[in-house]
């Protein structure tokens, strides 16, 4: 296939992968689309063997980590853990949705921060409905800041989040180097969120409810958290040791699934069902998309817009570029586009990067993974989520964090050092 038609299938197969992931008509998987368009490219040879399966392996480590979360998660619930800990933030709130959304920006601030944002996403939305049903408090604003922090409040440590991963490896930096640098901009970012929250959901946070009575509240079932506490230590532990995460999270995943088959409350189908097959496929498929369209144009067409130097303004031109980026062709795959054009640049032009393919998806729903992974899981608690109040609420969000996070990092550079 010549190359100005590769580009174009590229490019239109891109889109049709994520028009279908955002709008999921009549309720169908992403990978309906996703994979179809994955074997097109490969067969036209609009992008090589070769260059898909460099595309999988580089992915692997990502689909693996993502499918054990995924699991963990199924039985956690199964054990009552997001019950009981909804039935805890409900009675700590006495009641009030003002200090259950700060609860949950604490809360989900500090798993994204230290356990990943895949925890806050599949663990701590599901106690945030919980709790939200529970106080007979309206859903959304507490539900949408899990989904904004688990992208947002990923910028603290290398382990927050895959894309971290990816560009501490280019950085250079050390564990504690990142972590200090990034300090300011995320707790800059946070607040930027979370005024622009109270702001934009003023009406729902005024809705007071009878506080719960703790006589109902479920016991907390220790084995499960037990384990969980252990599996995200392990994500900081295998991380310092250079291993994948995916293991430690493979591990708490085990320990739960082996332990609920021998209590006989699932079937190995079972266990195969909560790792979500289909969503995995889709990961692997628009990795593989994606690559076609990098091959035929997208690198060298970027390497030209991409601001040079790491003053402020060129900090914030490559942060709203990242973010750009993201939200057309989702974060992961665009942090894999611009980590090799800036790495040169040093360390600031990098976390400029980051701080772009974090804080930018909160604009649409195909921005990140974490995002299309909670719609996934709002569904399955029959909660609607509005794509135009979503993409509002971004518009809003996205351009407060990411603005004065950028400064920061700027000013951070000059006190830290690169």
């Amino acid at each position: 296939m010549n190359t100005p038609l590769a580009e174009s299938l590229s490019v239109v197969l891109l889109v049709a992968v994520l028009a279908w992931a955002v709008l999921r008509p009549f309720g169908r998987p992403e990978a309906v689309v996703a994979v179809p368009a994955a074997g097109v490219v490969i067969a036209t040879g609009a992008i090589s063997l070769e260059h898909a399966r460099q595309e999988a392996e580089r992915l692997g480590p990502v689909i693996g980590f993502l499918a054990a979360v995924l699991v963990l998660a199924h039985f956690c619930a199964v054990e009552g853990l997001f019950q009981a800990c909804g039935a805890w933030m409900a009675r700590w709130a006495a009641g009030s949705p003002r200090r259950l959304l700060t609860a949950v920006f604490v809360l989900a601030s500090a798993i994204t921060a230290v356990l990943s944002l895949d925890a806050t996403v599949v663990l701590l939305t599901p106690v945030v409905f919980a709790t939200a049903s529970r106080m007979r408090v309206a859903a959304e604003p507490h539900a949408y800041a899990s989904a904004h922090l688990s992208n947002t409040a990923s910028l603290l440590l290398p382990v927050s989040n895959l894309t971290n991963l990816l560009a501490f490896t280019a950085s250079g930096l050390s564990f504690t180097r990142f972590a200090a640098l990034m300090a300011l901009p995320w707790l800059v970012a946070i607040t930027a969120e979370y005024l622009v929250f109270r702001r934009f959901f003023r009406r729902e946070l005024t809705r007071a409810a009878p506080s719960p009575d703790p006589a109902d509240a479920p016991e907390l079932p220790l084995f499960a958290l037990v384990t969980v506490a252990c599996t995200l230590a392990g994500f900081v532990v295998t991380s310092a040791l250079g291993t994948e995460p995916a293991w430690a999270a493979l591990a708490g995943a085990l320990v739960l699934a082996v332990r609920a088959l021998l209590r006989r409350r699932t079937t190995p189908s079972g266990v195969l069902r909560a790792a979500s097959p289909a969503f995995l496929a889709f990961v692997l498929a628009l990795g593989v998309v994606v690559r076609a369209v990098v091959d035929h144009g997208l690198a060298d067409a970027l390497r030209h817009v991409l601001p040079e130097g790491t003053g402020p303004v060129a900090l914030l031109g490559i942060a709203v570029l990242a973010a750009v980026l993201a939200n057309l062709i989702n974060n992961l795959p665009a942090v894999l586009v611009l980590l090799p054009l800036t790495a040169a640049a040093g360390p600031g032009a990098v976390l400029a990067v980051l701080l772009g393919v974090n804080i930018g998806p909160n604009l649409t729903y195909a921005g990140s993974l974490a995002t299309l992974l909670w719609r996934r899981i709002a569904h399955e608690h029959r909660h609607d989520v509005g794509l135009g109040t979503f993409t509002r609420l971004g518009l809003l969000s996205v351009p407060a964090a990411l603005v004065p996070a950028v400064l920061a990092l700027w000013a951070s550079l000059q006190v830290v050092g690169a």
